[in-house]
């Protein structure tokens, strides 16, 4: 039974929520506001994290952004529940750290329909075969990222989306890949899930590489989506 934190101030919508979460077969724990929210996690770990984006105090946004900066919280699955329906509401949450976005109100068949896509996208391919570029090295079965520099082997910390990204980028070098395939591919079940979302997944993704000079692997070919290169000559574009 998978074990799920709602991060809800709004105490109808919280009780509805939790209902038909656990009518699916969830373990669910509810709280209203981001200290009670940050108390449960350090108790207990919860599985994933429904977070409201207006809470009362510290917003649900700078919430993600300390757990993402929180070694034993990085990889928590979050999905942000918010009124907010803006595309650049959207990007900020995502860039927070959200792993997924719900725009209020929303039907219970698509909030299960999300939770169940980003549980999926947590499980581990630990039987995979480790993948190498360039001298960076993607092991499935330790969620392990390295690349040798001189004599050092630095690691590279990537949340768990971008290591699925990077891991599928991986094994079909040079490949053009749409955002479209990516997401069939990368996030499975996306019949939910915005394109823009790829693009905010890259950015994050370039990112974690760029402290070990990788990022220029992930090219962007314009007007078509993303591939990456087996060489580091490439600017990024």
């Amino acid at each position: 039974m998978s074990s799920v934190l709602v991060v809800e101030d709004e105490s109808a919508i919280a009780e509805l929520i939790a209902i038909n979460l656990r009518h699916a077969g969830f373990q669910v724990q509810v709280v209203g506001d981001a200290e009670q929210a940050q108390r449960a996690v350090d108790q207990v770990l919860p599985e994933l994290v429904l977070l409201d984006w207006m809470l009362p105090g510290q917003s649900g946004v700078q919430l993600a952004r300390r757990w993402r900066t929180d070694a034993r919280t990085r990889e928590l699955p979050v999905i942000m529940l918010t009124a907010r329906a803006e595309e650049a509401d959207k990007i900020t949450g995502l860039d927070a750290g959200a792993d997924d976005y719900l725009t209020k109100p929303f039907s219970t068949k698509e909030l299960l329909a999300r939770i169940r896509a980003v549980l999926r996208r947590k499980s581990p391919e630990a039987l995979d075969a480790a993948v190498e570029v360039s001298g960076l090295r993607l092991d499935p079965a330790t969620r392990r990222v390295t690349r040798r520099m001189g004599e050092a082997l630095r690691d590279v910390k990537v949340g768990p989306t971008e290591f699925r990204l990077l891991h599928f980028f991986m094994s079909h070098p040079e490949r053009v890949h749409s955002r479209a395939q990516l997401l069939d591919r990368v996030w499975g079940d996306h019949v939910f899930i915005e394109e823009r979302t790829v693009d905010v997944h890259v950015k994050r993704l370039r990112e974690a590489l760029t402290p070990v000079a990788c990022a220029g692997l992930i090219e962007t070919v314009r007007g078509a989506g993303y591939r990456l290169t087996q060489s580091l000559d490439s600017p990024v574009a």
